[in-house]
């Protein structure tokens, strides 16, 4: 690929990459409902039930500082700026991290069952993947790829 396709190809894979974050977002938002959270929470000391609700405020907010900071630093990130290939690297580890926890902590007994579930949860691991893959990949390119060329 030339150097003008493979700008092209990473500027629309970081719009796609923000996207993402957001669409994840709304499949978090339904968790509290679809999980019965409040009635499993509810057997829970106060203390654990806020820690609980902190993490998960914690969390949200991270994966829309993602979603926005790629939006808002998506024309450094295509140029390879120091700072934005410090927060791709954060990003893609981050998802890394996700994806490994999701295979080696969790089992599949721990899952809730049901169709919706499985598929929800299949499509979510495709679209960490697909997250994880995206900013590797752009900072592959970056850092060791397109300084040599």
């Amino acid at each position: 690929m030339t150097q003008l396709l493979t700008e092209r190809f990473f500027d629309s894979i970081l719009w796609l990459a923000a996207a993402g974050h957001f669409l994840i977002l709304f499949a978090s938002f339904q968790v509290p409902y679809r999980l019965r959270w409040k009635q499993d929470l509810a057997q829970l000391m106060a203390f654990n039930r806020k820690l609980l609700w902190v993490q998960g405020g914690f969390t949200v907010l991270t994966i829309m500082a993602f979603g926005t900071l790629t939006l808002a630093l998506h024309g450094e990130m295509l140029r390879g700026d120091r700072a934005a290939m410090g927060l791709v690297c954060f990003i893609g580890s981050y998802w890394t991290a996700r994806i490994i926890i999701d295979a080696f902590y969790f089992s599949h007994e721990d899952w809730p069952q049901g169709r919706q579930f499985v598929i929800g949860h299949f499509l979510l691991t495709c679209l960490f993947v697909a997250l994880m893959t995206s900013y590797w990949a752009l900072f592959v390119w970056q850092v060791w790829l397109r300084t040599k060329s």
